[in-house]
């Protein structure tokens, strides 16, 4: 038997200020969800390892700061990576309208290859009444761009595995060829397969 491959992806989760971006990478990594995060200041890193058919993927997922004083550093931090998450709040149609300049951020940083850098795109806070970003407005901009889109709510954990999950397999199939397997969606026993959790405990804050 050939042993298992083992692939190391960074991935990275920018948007504006007070989005939920730590909130979301804290449901997908530990499942748990905490009213009162504290502004992420430069970046933090979690890692989370999965089981991918045969392949090992480890994937290190950096937590970006959304204040827009450190936006020039915390685009440093997109050199090298494999793929991108763009967060909104659909309360908030400021953060919705700023994803042009954080997508042009992350595109001028990287270097993409064929085919195309991923992302995916998630509008949190779906659990909230006061919603202003409409669905269709929000599909109709990640259409144009051919982003994929997913409704989420970090404090409800929905859809958050499944947009996590098709980035990680976006970013796989670019970085080793493998197969362009693209997942619609994860039910919730998991089924890619066994899911280990590590925390590297790595904060990069600004001075």
């Amino acid at each position: 038997m050939n042993p298992r491959k083992k692939v190391d992806l960074k991935l990275i989760i920018i948007g504006a200020l007070g989005v939920g971006k730590t909130s979301l990478l804290h449901q997908y990594v530990h499942k748990t969800f905490y009213e009162d995060y504290q502004t992420t200041l430069g970046a933090s890193i979690l890692s989370k390892i999965i089981i991918l058919d045969d392949t090992t993927l480890k994937l290190q997922i950096w937590d970006t700061g959304g204040q827009e004083r450190f936006r020039s550093m915390v685009s440093t931090f997109y050199k090298g990576s494999d793929g991108c998450i763009l967060a909104f709040d659909v309360t908030d149609l400021e953060s919705f309208e700023a994803l042009d300049t954080w997508r042009g951020d992350v595109l001028a940083k990287t270097i993409p290859m064929e085919p195309s850098y991923p992302m995916v795109v998630l509008g949190n806070k779906i659990d909230l009444a006061d919603r202003q970003v409409p669905q269709e407005v929000a599909q109709g901009w990640c259409k144009e761009k051919d982003i994929p889109y997913f409704e989420v709510s970090a404090k409800n954990d929905i859809n958050v595995v499944q947009a996590f999950e098709m980035l990680a397999s976006r970013a796989l199939s670019r970085v080793s060829g493998y197969g362009g397997i693209i997942f619609q969606g994860c039910p919730e026993d998991g089924k890619l397969g066994s899911f280990r959790e590590q925390h590297t405990g790595l904060s990069i804050e600004a001075s």
